[in-house]
């Protein structure tokens, strides 16, 4: 029963940390790492995908648990350098949508695929995500601290998914992927 209290409040704790940022509303404040860092804690849709890939990572195991978190950075920095350059990206929105959507299934379906495949797919959803943060950067921003702040929060969040499924257990491991739909 402590694990399953464990787990949640640490689901909890996760989302509860999207509250206090705004990072959709125009970044008229932020210029540096602190703007970077709270884009994707404020943008529900960020917050959900990048736990996502830490929850599936981990649940698929073996070097999945690292390659995954590591693609999704990659993939986010080369579409960040595409967004901040002004490359319009076809349906972003549409794109980090079903990020959303297609990790919270594979979460809840406890699905394993190859980690190659995994790569893949995480990959093109982050290059989604990247292009988002790219494009919304603040224009007195400094790229390499937005960009620096962006990428440490989504390390972060992938690894507050990780740990998230590593401490559940059984029936938190369930009550996960009930949340994740």
């Amino acid at each position: 029963m402590n694990k399953l209290i464990s787990a949640g409040l640490a689901g909890l704790l996760t989302v509860s940390l999207a509250l206090p940022a705004a990072a959709h509303t125009g970044h008229a404040d932020g210029s540096g790492f602190l703007s970077g860092f709270l884009h994707p804690l404020g943008g529900l849709d960020h917050l959900l995908a990048m736990v996502a890939v830490g929850l599936w990572a981990a649940q698929t195991g073996g070097r999945a648990l690292w390659m995954l978190p590591i693609a999704f950075v990659t993939m986010l920095t080369g579409g960040a350098l595409i967004g901040m350059s002004g490359f319009e990206l076809p349906m972003v929105e549409a794109g980090i949508a079903a990020s959303v959507a297609v990790l919270g299934l594979l979460v809840i379906l406890n699905k394993r695929v190859s980690v190659y495949a995994g790569m893949a797919l995480v990959g093109v959803f982050a290059m989604f995500h990247g292009h988002a943060h790219g494009a919304e950067m603040p224009a007195a921003a400094h790229p390499l601290l937005f960009g620096a702040g962006f990428i440490l929060s989504t390390v972060l969040l992938h690894a507050a998914g990780i740990a998230t499924m590593i401490v559940g257990r059984g029936a938190a491991k369930r009550l996960l992927r009930a949340t994740a739909a």
